[in-house]
């Protein structure tokens, strides 16, 4: 019966634990119902399944119900507000059940260490004698009852009717949990997509896979189950969206803490908050899975011996005797998650304690494309909207950034839309606009950022040679290394363009970033020189950190005459520019060597192929290189021997000053049609 209009009214309390539901004698005549017959009630929470029976004061237009079987797993809770109205009351069939499959929800853990399996099988057979249930269904029990709630997980035979249990019916008990783990269950956020980071999810969902659910097949092989896993990444990249995803998924009790919630004002009191917490989730795990995540621990558990803050020293060496006294049968993964991993103290991250340790760096091109389309797959979005090239576009944005990004040109939509009432649609018009105020969270404040006009090839005249150059040593292998694999190419690790000043070599390398839609860094001698010592190295060293982070990336030194110089010449001074060149050779030899700040497990490739890992690797391998260092002078003579040589700058460009084509061509690109109708006359 659809929309029956019946008002809904608190269950009489008479009928509690009877699975009963009170009708009048017209809504019983309208479905056909007989007492005792199995009804269920659906509303917009959920549904519910009870028992026909007929109101003592045979009023017709109400409704009573005792939420006994329902699918809420917080029966009770949904059902009891009357302005919730009814979608439907369907009768249903009745069929003998054979078997059920249930999860046992008890009061604590001292019940269930107090009560035997056979004593425990009695009593829910007890509970459940000539109960109405449905798969996926929570059965509620009284209060005088060690068991609080009865899940349905499997019945047999399985059949859209609803399943009678009689004396006969085998009951198996799957699952046993206790109340509090259940509760903390039940905390956990709605269930939200995690796209782009199906690597990282496989390697998270086996650390906690493996201790959670197969404890006896480690038990057997003689193995210690790992304590401890740690996320690295930068900010916004998605951990801790990551970590409850993944809690839910392999249905762990997710506790979490950070900094804040530890520290206490007097002394003592940040360990005892941790001691507490920790014996918590030592009571919640011998109920059930148990997930504890420690966010940003480099602000709980920073290095000893760089901060002379004792209360600090204090919490980490807590946190260190409280992860060695995690037994191996707990079932209690901890999970910590930093973007500063070498602020951590060092005794955290060993074997035993944080035994994995997992990289979550800046999304490549087919993770932005995920994780745009998650993004966009709720919002009205225009046929114009390309996702590949909009994820091209984004270099170097990170989860949290292409989430501003997508909410921004959402709110561009909306004002348009308020303005000139067009559609509601978001076009790609919505996205640029977006795009041009959303820039990286990792690009704000670092060195090497620069804004420039986009510069195009078509602008620059003449030096179609030079070009045809650029092209295939700096933009071809950062658009496709997969063709320089397959062609058995060397990609050039720097490209040095040299010649006189101002014949266009900065512009070209501006033309340049346009074309190949990648990270730009620019750095100059004013942004590397510091009075301090060290501090120019450390910089140099942080741009081509930041690069690695967005890659691909192309890093310009302008004027790197300036920069680095030559070791040969006598200088007098403190030898900066020495110090600086050596950074700038190490890191030259090692660009692709660092991948704290790229996704651990690069690109697969597809099954079956052929020397598939092979081909992997060398993947990889040109990816992780696709940092290409390009650098600008017109003093090549000073430069440093060791620089020039081949695996550093590769390739030298001579830029030419203009001759006479290029005059001309610049002319026609400039100045329209009466320049063109001069050089025809010339």
């Amino acid at each position: 019966m659809d929309n029956p209009g019946l008002k809904l009214l608190p269950s009489n309390p008479e009928d509690k634990g009877t699975q009963r539901c009170r009708l009048g004698p017209k809504a019983m005549s309208l479905l056909g119902a007989k007492i005792g017959f199995p009804l269920r009630i659906s509303f917009p929470s959920g549904d519910c399944l009870c028992t026909a029976w007929p109101r003592k004061d045979l009023c017709d237009g109400f409704l009573q119900f005792d939420v006994m079987c329902s699918t809420s797993r917080k029966p009770g809770k949904e059902f009891t507000d009357s302005t919730i109205y009814l979608n439907q009351l369907n009768i249903l069939a009745s069929t003998k059940l054979r078997k059920v499959t249930v999860k046992l929800v008890l009061k604590n853990v001292e019940v269930r260490q107090a009560t035997s399996g056979t004593t425990l099988h009695e009593i829910v057979r007890d509970l459940l004698r000539n109960v109405y249930v449905l798969p996926q269904y929570v059965v509620s029990v009284t209060e005088e009852s060690p068991v609080v709630n009865v899940e349905v997980l499997d019945i047999d035979p399985l059949t859209e009717d609803a399943g009678l249990i009689t004396a006969k019916t085998s009951i198996h008990i799957k699952e046993i949990t206790t109340l509090q783990w259940y509760r903390h269950a039940l905390k956990d956020v709605p269930p939200r997509q995690v796209a782009g980071m199906d690597d990282v999810c496989a390697s998270l969902k086996e650390i906690i896979n493996l201790p959670l659910h197969y404890p006896e097949t480690i038990t057997k092989l003689g193995l210690a189950c790992p304590k401890g896993l740690l996320l690295v990444g930068p900010p916004g990249v998605g951990k801790t969206l990551l970590v409850k995803s993944v809690a839910r998924e392999v249905g762990a009790c997710l506790i979490s803490i950070s900094g804040p919630t530890i520290h206490g004002s007097r002394p003592g009191e940040s360990e005892e908050n941790l001691r507490s917490i920790f014996e918590k989730a030592r009571i919640i795990s011998r109920g059930g899975p148990c997930l504890f995540f420690i966010d940003e621990i480099d602000s709980l558990c920073p290095r000893r011996g760089v901060s002379n803050n004792a209360p600090e020293n204090r919490v980490v060496a807590q946190l260190l005797t409280l992860m060695d006294g995690i037994h191996s049968d707990n079932k209690m993964v901890i999970v910590a998650a930093t973007n500063r991993p070498d602020a951590i103290d060092p005794a955290l991250r060993r074997p035993g304690r944080f035994d994995r340790e997992v990289v979550i760096g800046t999304p490549m091109l087919k993770q932005r494309k995920a994780i745009l389309e998650v993004l966009t797959s709720n919002m009205p979005v225009s046929g114009d909207v390309d996702l590949t090239a909009l994820a091209e576009m984004t270099v170097g944005y990170v989860g949290a950034d292409l989430t501003a990004l997508c909410r921004e040109a959402a709110m561009q939509a909306v004002l348009d839309a308020h303005l000139d009432r067009q559609d509601d649609l978001i076009h790609r018009a919505h996205f640029s606009e977006a795009f041009k105020k959303i820039r990286p969270s990792s690009a704000r404040g670092s060195v090497g950022q620069v804004e420039f006009k986009p510069v195009y090839w078509e602008q620059i005249g003449g030096l179609e040679d030079i070009k045809l150059l650029l092209k295939q040593s700096i933009e071809w292998p950062l658009k496709y290394p997969d063709a320089f694999i397959r062609m058995g190419l060397t990609v050039p690790k720097g490209v040095l363009l040299y010649g006189p000043p101002g014949c266009a070599k900065t512009t070209m390398v501006k033309a340049m970033a346009t074309s190949c839609h990648c990270s730009f860094l620019s750095v100059s001698g004013a942004d590397l020189f510091s009075p301090y010592v060290g501090d120019s190295e450390k910089t140099l060293a942080q741009v081509f950190r930041q690069a690695r982070a967005s890659t691909p990336a192309i890093v310009f030194l302008d004027e790197i005459d300036a920069i680095v110089g030559s070791r040969s010449e006598s200088r007098m001074g403190s030898g900066v520019q020495e110090r600086v060149l050596s950074v700038l050779l190490n890191e030259l030899d090692g660009v692709g060597l660092k991948t704290t700040e790229r996704r651990g497990n690069g690109i697969r490739q597809e099954e079956g192929h052929e020397d598939g890992h092979h081909e992997k690797l060398q993947f990889q391998d040109v990816i992780s290189k696709s940092v290409m260092i390009v650098a600008a002078t017109n003093r090549p003579d000073i430069l440093d021997d060791a620089l020039l040589r081949p695996g550093r700058m590769d390739k030298l460009l001579y830029i030419p000053p203009p001759d006479e084509k290029i005059y001309i061509d610049s002319l026609l690109r400039t100045s329209g049609s009466d320049c063109l109708h001069w050089s025809q006359e010339c």
